[in-house]
């Protein structure tokens, strides 16, 4: 079984990494005086998704990289993080209000959201197929897929990703099409996936990664993401010194290596960026 180290080979991601680099005074940490003042940063959060934010179910404390890069980030800043906890939905429209100063949750960084959001945008992600290690050997890439029952959660962009991949790669190609069914959530394609409903799921890669670190010896991958992004810290577009501070609080934290052992943390580190980028998601 591959371990959750190798999801990304070194060429995958290639496109992200070209991508030119945010070159303002981002680098030099400069706090905003009004948020210095005020000495807190408010946080949206949405702790449903492991590794990046979920709660102890023993204890119900907030964990996660995400819970950890925005905490270090903010003492970097020299101030404190103050969480509110939302739902996924009400991230946006909570930071278009100035109910928050900063949606802290693992948000991809698509063109369709930067209307009224900027992204300081800090890993790498994508849509990545993987199955069950009693499929391991049916199913090696992405192209054996065609023809199969593949689940992806509705309300994500990985559903439309993976229909669309369908009709590129399988029925555009003559193949046999998927069954691409859309699930009530991750967990509901994991139960999918594990009772045969499913011949594969398409999830985040780190999500995946969590599932083959929490379940030893029951997932695999299956080729490389579908499509390939980026995860975004978002401000409100109105307000660039905060974006500015952002990137520059989370590029000191690449400099000292906190970022890189934060990711080690959660055994995301193939999915490291070099630098940060300001709304380079495709």
């Amino acid at each position: 079984m591959k371990s959750a180290k190798s999801i990304f080979a070194p060429a995958v991601f290639l496109a992200a990494t070209l991508l030119a680099p945010y070159t303002s005074n981002a680098s030099d940490l400069v706090v905003p005086p009004a948020l210095k003042e005020k000495g807190s940063i408010i946080v949206a959060i949405e702790s449903t998704y492991p590794p990046m934010a979920y709660r102890n179910p023993k204890t119900n404390e907030r964990l996660g990289f995400n819970v950890d890069l925005v905490t270090a980030m903010a003492q970097k800043m020299g101030i404190e993080v103050k969480w509110e906890e939302l739902s996924f939905e009400q991230l946006a429209t909570a930071l278009e209000v100035g109910r928050v100063d900063l949606v802290g949750t693992a948000i991809s960084d698509l063109p369709s959201r930067r209307e009224k959001m900027t992204f300081v945008d800090y890993l790498r992600t994508g849509a990545q197929p993987f199955t069950t290690v009693a499929n391991a050997q049916k199913l090696k890439t992405s192209a054996d897929l065609c023809g199969l029952t593949v689940g992806a959660p509705s309300s994500t962009n990985y559903f439309p990703a993976t229909k669309a991949w369908n009709e590129k790669n399988c029925v555009g190609t003559g193949k046999a099409a998927m069954t691409v069914n859309g699930t009530q959530g991750a967990t509901a394609a994991r139960l999918d996936l594990k009772q045969g409903r499913l011949d594969a799921a398409v999830l985040g890669p780190e999500y995946v990664s969590h599932l083959m670190r929490d379940e030893p010896d029951t997932y695999v991958l299956v080729g490389d993401p579908l499509i390939e992004t980026l995860f975004g810290l978002a401000v409100s577009k109105k307000d660039p010194a905060m974006r500015d501070a952002v990137a520059g609080a989370v590029t000191s934290l690449i400099k000292d290596g906190t970022y890189m052992s934060l990711l080690k943390k959660y055994g995301l580190e193939r999915q490291a960026m070099a630098e940060v980028k300001i709304d380079a998601g495709q």
